[in-house]
């Protein structure tokens, strides 16, 4: 779950009198070096962002990496500031996210809420969850709203990745540098779009990415990889930071 810490379901009893804080600190986040990204959010992204194709043990799926070092965000300042531009909509979203059982196949997701955030409290802190009727507060309704539009955008950007690699242009990588003392390193565990296979996909399919706008992504996906230069010199790191083919 990444940056998340106690997760439940929210019901009306067991919330009642619970308040959520608007959002000020990322500190959530500051241990993150890369998070999820939606391809909706690509050109948004783009500019700000490294966007890559990290896999797991089921799929692949576009990540927007903040940093090259294990454990360590570049863009949550010390007081929990964002000083990273783009804010990915993974992040937004906390301290609410769907889940559903492992087990469930017919797609039921339940609205579920991080009660280990220092935003959610029941003290009266910020904005209920439920009226006082027990009816969705405006706040809930919009984190439910957020949620499903997540959700829905997650599913066509596996489909999209799914088509990526049906067409065989993903190809491994590695960001490599060269520290302060001048020891050099690697990030790896990415995957990103080899330019020269991608000119070379059929015209049929070439045609149905343009039409589709999944062709500006992976060009807005290249064009991203040039931010791997502000990772490097936001951890400090003597000379260019590239990305290279493993």
């Amino acid at each position: 779950m990444l940056i998340y810490d106690r997760v439940t379901p929210i019901a009306t009893d067991a919330h009642a009198d619970v308040c959520i804080e608007p959002a000020t600190s990322y500190s959530f986040a500051k241990t993150v070096n890369s998070v999820p990204l939606l391809g909706v959010e690509f050109i948004a992204a783009a500019p700000d962002h490294p966007i890559v194709f990290a896999r797991n043990s089921e799929a692949i799926f576009p990540a927007a990496l903040l940093g090259l070092r294990a454990e360590v965000n570049d863009h949550v300042d010390f007081d929990g500031s964002w000083q990273g531009g783009y804010l990915p909509a993974f992040l937004r979203r906390h301290p609410f996210v769907f889940s559903r059982p492992e087990d469930d196949t017919e797609g039921t997701y339940t609205l579920c809420i991080d009660e280990g955030s220092p935003r959610v409290n029941r003290e009266g802190r910020g904005d209920r969850l439920f009226e006082a009727d027990g009816s969705q507060s405006e706040v809930l309704k919009a984190a439910l709203a957020f949620a499903v539009e997540f959700q829905n955008q997650f599913r066509q950007t596996q489909d999209f990745c799914r088509r990526l690699e049906s067409l065989n242009v993903l190809e491994e990588a590695q960001a490599r540098y060269r520290d302060a003392k001048g020891a050099e390193g690697s990030m790896g565990g990415f995957s990103v779009i080899n330019r020269e296979k991608l000119k070379r996909i059929p015209t049929e399919r070439m045609l149905h990415m343009f039409r589709s706008d999944e062709l500006a992504l992976c060009y807005a996906h290249l064009h991203s990889l040039q931010n791997i230069l502000k990772l490097g010199r936001a951890a400090q790191y003597d000379g260019a930071v590239s990305v290279t083919p493993v």
